[in-house]
């Protein structure tokens, strides 16, 4: 994998450019037998003990040497070489430790935009499905976003956006979808449409906002709100016109008389972007229903032929 790739990469050029007269490493460690050595000969054996995929020791005599030289250039080294061990035994929470306090004592170091890397990839590793908290696949993208906003250029940079992001934001998506399916199973329909909406809102790359257009129409409907119900489906026409969730949603309606018999895909009047449904405009914290048709008016004026144009630009921006 990329990751894996660039991972090494950083690993062999340390190894390449410190491992002169390296010595071979023991079978066990034993941190006492240090206190009189040398940086470079630690470092050195960090390294031996490292070559022999002894990650857990590596790690610690890594720290050894940051411990008894904290202010040397053997240290600032010592530190990610210690963060890469971690990561690479599954010890995401030290790796993570690790790697921010490289960050916040080199902020200028070449080898910062690794340390995001790598802090990152343990989050990543960490991700649970949509069923579970996303706690993680948040802290990954604040990450790589911070990765991505400062080190544009860098190959870290690159990779965390071709192949991570697009990932976690998809994976976010889908929990807001879960649990508005969940309150829409058990009647709370306000706070469905919240979920939907905030999918619709802030993930509208992801391929969930067409179903999540198609739980709006539900959701007005079990709510009486007939003519919000037409025009979410309007949306969804719209955007997505052979799509087989506008169809449900046009059938739904077909079902209860509310538009004439036919194909789906001749009836999409009102049509909006899914662009135009601002920030806030459509949670709702009560049963604020005037508040709701209001809103949903004032954005279904608006005829917006450009909604591909711009998303094709979004995706654009995102690769």
């Amino acid at each position: 994998m990329a990751q894996g790739r660039a991972l090494y990469r950083v690993v062999m050029v340390i190894c390449v450019l410190l491992a002169h007269g390296c010595s071979g490493a023991r079978d066990v460690l034993d941190l006492n037998e240090y206190s009189e050595r040398s940086v470079a000969s630690i470092y050195n054996e960090a390294l031996a003990i490292l070559y022999e995929e002894r990650y857990g020791d590596a790690a610690k005599l890594f720290e050894e040497v940051e411990r008894q030289y904290p202010y040397s250039w053997w240290a600032t080294k010592a530190q990610m070489m210690a963060a890469f061990a971690y990561y690479h035994i599954n010890e995401y929470q030290d790796a993570i430790l690790t790697a921010d306090r490289f960050i916040g004592l080199h902020p200028g170091h070449r080898y910062v935009p690794y340390a995001y890397y790598l802090k990152g990839m343990s989050y990543y590793e960490q991700i649970k499905d949509v069923a579970r908290d996303q706690r993680d696949t948040e802290l990954a993208l604040d990450t790589f976003r911070q990765l991505v906003d400062r080190y544009p250029e860098s190959i870290y940079a690159q990779d965390a956006v071709a192949e991570k992001i697009d990932v976690l934001i998809d994976n976010l998506a889908g929990k807001e979808m879960e649990i508005g399916r969940f309150y829409l199973k058990r009647g709370k329909d306000i706070a469905a449409l919240n979920r939907f909406n905030k999918v619709i809102r802030d993930y509208d790359e992801t391929i969930h906002v067409v179903e999540a257009l198609h739980r709006l129409v539900e959701s007005y409907l079990r709510l009486g709100l007939v003519e919000q119900a037409k025009k979410a489906a309007a949306v969804l026409g719209h955007n997505y016109p052979k799509s087989e969730w506008y169809s449900d949603s046009y059938y739904l309606l077909a079902s209860k008389g509310l538009v004439g018999e036919g194909r789906a895909d001749r009836v999409r009047p009102g049509a909006i972007s899914v662009r135009n449904i601002r920030p806030g405009d459509l949670d709702l914290e009560d049963d604020g229903k005037a508040t709701l048709l209001t809103l949903w008016q004032q954005l279904l004026d608006e005829d917006d032929t450009g909604f591909r144009e711009r998303l094709a630009e979004k995706q654009q921006d995102v690769r």
